[in-house]
């Protein structure tokens, strides 16, 4: 059974005490919450409190492009109060100031739009119960941008709970059972062995023979909600990982260590990369020593890039014309520090060219941050680990977030939490 892993009391608190006033309660005057460099102390924060009013049954109206994507609803008491008791700069003003907003966001000369948010999404993160104590920065900022989710793991999808949910996050996870290629440099560790029987009995208990018989399930079943109009969102490993784990349905590519018996040494050409949500023509790393499992991942490529020139940079989209990319690239800066993982980017020619590029790091020639559809779903991979942490390690200590309350790299991942909620325009081609 699934279970809420963060929900704030103050959050509660608030929302019931929004969703209990009437629309006579409130003032005719908005709160405009500005999200630019100057306007703005606690971006993240932001996030939080639109996912709040939302909650409570008040529509935000997200300002594409205006001050960094700034924020505007009703004014309610308990939405100020909100902003103040965490930190969150707003400002509130009459309709008629508002109003002359809109005009501005509207303006056909202006690459914006309004776009506006109905309903919170319900949030899942699909990350073990026994996970180990690296931080995950999905449910990182989840916790500090007080917005709840659920933890998720492989038997709620089995069990088709994913139906209960609009939103996904794929945590750091190989779904090509091979517990994250670490078996050279940790197997003998008591952390590793203990996730590698944990796997083994979840795929034992579950009816399947073989760790990655188990995470090809998890992951067709990934498939479906996606196809069937979930949202789907993935970083590091579990990008790369998750449409490898798709293209060798029925192949064995994993090494004795791994599943008890060596793998298919036709594996390579087995592949079908039709299955695939983003990548093709990839070619598996078969060395079970290497910490690596493709040529999806751009890590041993770019080796020569100093940290104070690696910054990726966002694409500019129409506001009006293509909303979604709009959306998902919403922020205060289109220059933002890279970071590293296990998946740091992604190659440009194992993309398919139905992938929409949103963020890419032109030295290295690569893509960091990229969007799709499948079905009558999205999906968003993001690569590397931290956005605020550029080379996690094992073992090294969680990120403060209340040190980087402004991160551009995190506000990527909040756009897209925020995303499901949006009454959407089609994109046009």
């Amino acid at each position: 059974m699934s279970y809420r892993l963060y929900t704030s009391p103050l959050l509660l608190c608030c929302c019931l005490f929004v969703s209990l006033l009437s629309p006579t309660q409130t003032r005719a005057s908005k709160i405009f919450i500005p999200m630019d460099a100057d306007g703005q102390v606690a971006h993240l924060k932001a996030y939080g409190v639109a996912y709040a009013a939302l909650k409570g049954g008040i529509s935000i109206d997200w300002l594409l492009n205006y001050k960094g994507g700034s924020f505007g609803m009703e004014q309610v008491e308990g939405i100020e109060r909100l902003c103040k008791l965490r930190g969150v700069s707003y400002e509130v003003m009459s309709d008629a100031q508002y109003n002359g907003i809109l005009t501005s966001v509207l303006d056909p000369d202006f690459n914006g739009d309004v776009i506006k948010l109905e309903k919170a999404p319900k949030i899942a993160v699909y990350t073990p119960p026994n996970k180990l104590p690296w931080d995950d920065a999905v449910t990182l900022v989840l916790t500090y941008a007080e917005i709840p989710f659920d933890k998720v793991y492989d038997d709620e999808l089995l069990k088709d709970d994913l139906a209960k949910y609009d939103w996904l996050h794929l945590h750091h996870e190989d779904f090509t059972g091979q517990y994250g290629k670490f078996w050279f440099s940790f197997h003998n560790e008591a952390w590793y062995q203990k996730e590698q029987k944990t796997a083994e009995a979840s795929a034992a208990k579950h009816g399947f023979k073989k760790v990655s018989q188990l995470k090809l399930a998890i992951a067709k079943k990934i498939r479906d909600f996606t196809a069937g109009g979930g949202y789907l969102f993935a970083m590091c490993s579990a990008t790369d990982s998750y449409d490898i784990a798709l293209a060798a349905e029925g192949v064995d590519i994993c090494e004795s260590m791994f599943d008890g018996d060596a793998m298919d040494q036709q594996a390579q050409q087995k592949l079908d990369f039709t299955k695939c949500f983003a990548f093709k023509d990839f070619t598996l790393v078969n060395n079970p020593m290497h910490y690596e499992y493709s040529t999806i991942d751009n890590t041993e490529y770019r080796t020569a890039i100093p940290m104070n020139i690696d910054y990726f940079t966002l694409f500019t989209f129409s506001a009006k014309f293509d909303p979604v990319p709009a959306m998902l690239c919403q922020n205060h800066t289109t220059t933002i520090k890279g970071f590293m993982g296990q998946t740091t980017s992604f190659r440009k020619d194992v993309l398919k060219s139905s992938v929409l590029v949103m963020g890419e790091f032109k030295p290295a020639n690569e893509v960091k941050y990229i969007h799709g559809e499948y079905g009558k779903g999205t999906w968003t991979f993001y690569g590397g680990h931290d956005p605020e942490d550029y080379q996690h390690m094992i073992h090294d200590p969680v990120t403060e977030l209340s040190l980087h309350p402004t991160s551009p790299g995190y506000r990527l991942i909040l756009n897209n939490v925020l995303f499901p909620a949006a009454k959407k325009k089609p994109r046009k081609t």
